[in-house]
């Protein structure tokens, strides 16, 4: 898990300078981006004290103390966030295995009223499926059973599915750009959860077999994941886009119901064939065709 001292360290590299009104006078400068005191000096601390929080060796540090750096170092609501998260982190967190995620009642009825034409998924705080519609299914995971979100410990894993199934890999075509928004979110709940045993495994195991992931998780971008487009190349149908939008839920704040809708006539129509093979084959199975 990433810790403060990490994320600032990353954050002072990628401000120049000049971004924030110094005057280098053309010296060499042995790191891109700021010196510790640069920008302890710009955001109102001393030195020695900005040291000690990056080493870790500071405390708990002021809300005042991290929105002047977060000014500095011109971070976004979602990255300042993220820094007070890291900040109330406890010295050595101990990692604890949370119980199995359990959709709520109400996120559920949510799904079913949505019906069956529109692809629904709803995901826990790691990125494990626990509940979809047939639409959903048949859209991002046709080659895995439909009644797998049901099994705590099978359900399917959206970042392993990512990194790990070539199926997944195969469907979207912009495949690198979602990527890299499953990993900025990824790091955003660790943040947030600091002390989540299931998460901190399910990280290493990435890092451990996917280079990419490992590329990505290096580069320490950390982003929220709210709507965005998916362009796909689906077996069955062929190539469509769909939007997304991720629907927060009150009782269970951990938990996101992402709905997808068509981005097109053309993948309006896609959906509509997709949906009705898969009512066509339920119908088969239920009339023991």
């Amino acid at each position: 898990m990433e810790g403060l001292g990490a994320f600032l360290k990353s954050r002072r590299g990628r401000v120049t300078p000049e971004q924030v009104g110094l005057r280098t006078f053309g010296t060499a400068r042995r790191v891109p981006g700021l010196r510790r005191e640069e920008l302890a000096h710009l955001a109102g601390v001393s030195a020695g004290y900005y040291t000690r929080l990056e080493q870790g060796q500071a405390g708990t540090a002021s809300t005042q103390v991290l929105d002047a750096l977060a000014r500095v170092l011109r971070l976004d609501r979602v990255e300042t966030a993220h820094l007070h998260n890291l900040a109330r982190r406890p010295a050595g967190p101990r990692l604890s295995a949370p119980p199995a995620e359990e959709p709520h009642s109400r996120v559920l009825s949510l799904l079913a009223a949505l019906g069956e034409s529109t692809p629904a998924l709803v995901l826990g705080r790691r990125g494990d499926v626990l509940a979809w519609n047939r639409a959903g299914h048949a859209l991002f995971a046709e080659h895995l059973p439909f009644d797998a979100p049901w099994q705590p410990d099978g359900r399917p894993s959206v970042p392993r599915m990512f990194f790990l199934d070539p199926f997944t890999r195969d469907l979207h075509r912009n495949w690198e750009e979602l990527a890299r928004i499953h990993v900025a979110y990824l790091r955003l709940t660790a943040g947030r959860f600091p002390t989540d045993a299931r998460l901190a495994e399910l990280i290493g195991e990435l890092t451990m077999r996917s280079d990419e992931f490992a590329m990505m998780w290096a580069g320490g971008e950390v982003s929220d994941c709210t709507a965005g487009t998916m362009r796909l190349r689906h077996p069955t149908v062929g190539a469509l886009s769909v939007d997304y939008q991720v629907w927060l839920q009150p009782d269970s704040p951990d938990h996101r119901l992402e709905v997808y809708t068509p981005n097109g006539p053309g993948s309006a129509d896609a959906l509509r064939i997709l949906t009705q093979a898969g009512a066509e084959a339920d119908a088969t199975v239920a009339g023991g065709g």
